[in-house]
């Protein structure tokens, strides 16, 4: 069973699509968006595992030069009309 979860980012002013795109380029981040209001950008973590979610937190997406300040929020359970756990399977096969 996968591990999902919601980091809500702040970033130096100026790096906010340099941050966003090293943030996207690591294995575990499925999705980053930019953000209006409080936060900068969220990003989408998706992994195996609590462990791999504590190496991805904090030992590669945490070291990104430009963060200054974040919150992971672990998700319990998806409430969708889209049917996410077929759409990411797409070329698992």
């Amino acid at each position: 069973m996968a591990v999902t979860a919601l980091t809500l980012l702040t970033v130096e002013k100026g790096k906010i699509n340099q941050v966003a795109q090293a943030l996207a380029d690591l294995p575990g981040i499925t999705e980053v968006y930019s953000l209006a209001g409080q936060y900068d950008l969220a990003a989408i973590i998706r992994v195996a595992d609590n462990d791999q979610m504590a190496d991805l937190v904090t030992d590669r997406m945490l070291k990104v030069e430009g963060i200054t300040g974040s919150q992971t929020h672990i998700a319990f359970r998806v409430h969708s009309k889209h049917d996410l756990e077929n759409f990411f399977a797409i070329g698992m096969d």
